[in-house]
């Protein structure tokens, strides 16, 4: 409405209902998928699109509580859906596994993003601090040896970098496939 020059509920003027104005919203929003770094292998195509992913969740948060109304339908989404399966076009994939493939790196960058930025709020010490007060080693003893391990203290580099291994572990998925 801001960039059209007009009052927000003006908007309904132009377009049926709130859903039609979303399907607008999510195609415009994320703006065009990245283009492959050049001499990048699919693996770093695929890096590159599920980090330029990550980055429109943190410019735009209300994606991930709109953009899961059903799979991708507008021409927006469909543009950054088929730039990542094109990444993957010379891997000897099938089109099945490829779009698999796809919707895995979509869904871990997804969830990455939300908990990152739900995340935003809480104090990086109360958590781990809270865990180790309530994780009852013999009830959760997985879950204690993470504690006592220190992964859920916060890394200097923050989330981001628990993405990238993440993400990376993933693709190596992937790769063996």
């Amino acid at each position: 409405a801001e960039r059209l020059g007009c009052g927000t509920m003006s908007l309904y003027r132009h377009v049926a209902n709130k859903d039609e104005l979303v399907t607008f919203m999510l195609a415009a929003g994320p703006g065009p998928p990245p283009s492959p770094p050049a001499g990048t292998d699919w693996h770093g195509a695929l890096m590159n699109w599920a980090r330029e992913l990550w980055c429109v969740y943190h410019r735009h948060p209300w994606i991930l509580q709109t953009a899961s109304a059903g799979p991708p339908a507008d021409p927006g989404q469909l543009a950054w859906l088929d730039a990542a399966l094109a990444a993957l076009s010379d891997t000897g994939l099938t089109e099945r596994e490829k779009l698999s493939a796809v919707v895995a790196v979509l869904v871990f960058t997804r969830g990455s993003a939300a908990l990152a930025i739900e995340a935003r709020g809480v104090d990086d010490r109360e958590y781990p601090a809270l865990l180790r007060r309530l994780v009852d080693p013999a009830r959760f003893p997985a879950l204690a040896a993470a504690v006592d391990a220190g992964v859920f203290d916060q890394a200097d580099d923050g989330p981001l970098t628990e993405f990238h291994s993440g993400l990376g572990q993933l693709l190596d998925g992937i790769a063996a496939q």
